[in-house]
C-alpha cells in the first residue's frame, strides 16, 4: 500500500536521500526544510493528512519539538503519525518526544534509510499507543 509521507528536516542531503527511497517504494512524499513550512503547509491544505510525519529535532527557527507541540495544540495532522527522526538520542529527548505522544523515535545515526522505511510503515500499520521505551 502506498502512503503519503511528510519529511522535515533542515540537511537538503537528508530529505533527498529519505525521499528516494520512500518515493522507490511507492510511497508519495512532500518535503520540508523546517518547522515553519510544515505548519504552514498543514494549515493551508484542504486534502488529508499524510500518513505519517518524520520530524527531525534540531533544526534552525523552529525545532521540531516545537513543531510537534503546535501541531498537538491546533490539531493539526489529525490521524497521521508522527515520528521523530534526530541524532539526537538522550533520555531527555526521548522524554520529551513522550510528553508530546510522538507515535515513533528513531536516531538516524542508528538507522540505515532502508530501516527507516520499514520502521515508518510499521508505525503506520499498527495501533501501538506512542513512543514507549527508549530506542536503543
Amino acid at each position: 500500500m502506498a502512503y503519503r509521507i511528510y519529511l522535515v528536516d533542515d540537511d537538503r542531503f537528508l530529505l533527498d536521500l529519505y525521499a528516494i527511497k520512500f518515493k522507490n517504494a511507492g510511497h508519495e512524499v512532500s518535503v520540508f526544510g523546517g518547522g515553519e513550512d510544515l505548519l504552514t503547509a498543514l494549515r493551508k491544505e484542504r486534502i488529508a493528512a499524510p500518513d505519517a510525519i518524520l520530524l527531525d529535532v534540531i533544526m534552525p527557527g523552529r525545532s521540531g519539538f516545537e513543531t510537534l507541540e503546535v501541531i498537538r495544540k491546533e490539531q493539526l495532522a489529525k490521524g497521521s503519525k508522527i515520528i521523530i527522526l534526530s541524532n539526537q538520542g538522550q533520555d531527555s529527548d526521548f522524554e520529551k518526544a513522550k510528553e508530546l505522544a510522538a507515535d515513533g523515535y528513531i536516531i538516524k545515526a542508528s538507522a540505515i534509510p532502508s530501516e527507516v522505511l520499514t520502521e515508518t510503515v510499521r508505525t503506520i500499520e499498527t495501533d501501538a499507543s506512542p513512543v514507549g521505551e527508549p530506542p536503543r
